[in-house]
């Protein structure tokens, strides 16, 4: 689902206008946005919860020319799933093998 598919659901769902719907979504991604700029924690209870981690330094290889690089230290936006949604993507979906690994199918 993108964006557009994202604010179409939204608009139907809370019967608000697809233009209302719109600036609520891009309102929460900015509340969101800025807190992790400010360092904040976001938690949704029973969503989950985003925060900012910190990365070390760390040696890879560049798999083009096979030349050994250092990735600087940075802090990155990370998000960690809370109980409900957990709970709700267990009930409705399951892991399949394929040929290419493990998938995700509904139930």
């Amino acid at each position: 689902m993108n964006k557009g598919e994202f604010v179409d659901k939204l608009a139907t769902k809370t019967c608000l206008t697809k233009k209302d719907a719109r600036k609520a979504l891009d309102a929460m991604i900015d509340l969101i946005s800025n807190a992790l700029a400010s360092n904040e924690e976001v938690l949704l209870t029973g969503f989950g919860k985003f925060e900012v981690r910190a990365r070390k330094r760390s040696r890879r290889i560049n798999p083009q020319t096979q030349q050994r690089i250092t990735v600087p230290e940075k802090v990155v936006p990370a998000f960690k799933p809370g109980k409900n949604l957990k709970d709700i993507v267990a009930r409705r979906l399951r892991a399949v093998q394929t040929g290419s690994g493990l998938k995700a199918r509904r139930v």
